[in-house]
């Protein structure tokens, strides 16, 4: 006969367990955009630079990241706007989800992430398109 105290396989972990990696999460991010928002990455020096931009002169989908990671830790979202509109997309996307875990996980559901293949290939063939419209001479507005 089990004991009374003894766990069982189906227990289901308290609240706070639940909501450990949400918040180990939210930790590692804000503890990135305060570095980045602490040291400029405008500033010549401080990080390194793209390796496909310094080797080819291309800009990658990332590049202007930082600075847009930068811009919108000082609340100027036209100038995060400017630098990576898809990291702006991505840091609100990040915030949306995020939340989302939370509430389930506070109320004991599972989040579970299945997006559609079409979705997944429209997300890609629209970075694809910035990436080229970018690194085009008409593209210039976009460069970070």
């Amino acid at each position: 006969m089990p004991s009374v105290n003894a766990p069982s396989p189906h227990t289901v972990p308290g609240r706070a367990a639940r909501l450990a990696a949400p918040a180990g999460l939210l930790a590692a991010v804000a503890a990135a955009f305060a570095y980045v928002a602490a040291v400029d990455p405008n500033e010549p020096g401080h990080y390194p630079v793209c390796p496909l931009l310094g080797l080819t002169g291309l800009y990658c989908p990332g590049c202007g990241g930082l600075r847009s990671a930068h811009a919108v830790a000082h609340g100027d979202l036209a100038a995060a706007l400017q630098a990576n509109a898809p990291a702006v997309l991505g840091y609100a996307a990040f915030a949306v989800l995020w939340t989302l875990w939370v509430i389930r996980a506070a109320r004991g559901q599972p989040m579970r992430l299945d997006p559609p293949p079409a979705v997944l290939w429209s997300a890609g063939g629209l970075l694809l398109a910035f990436t080229v419209l970018r690194n085009t001479p008409f593209g210039g507005w976009l460069h970070p």
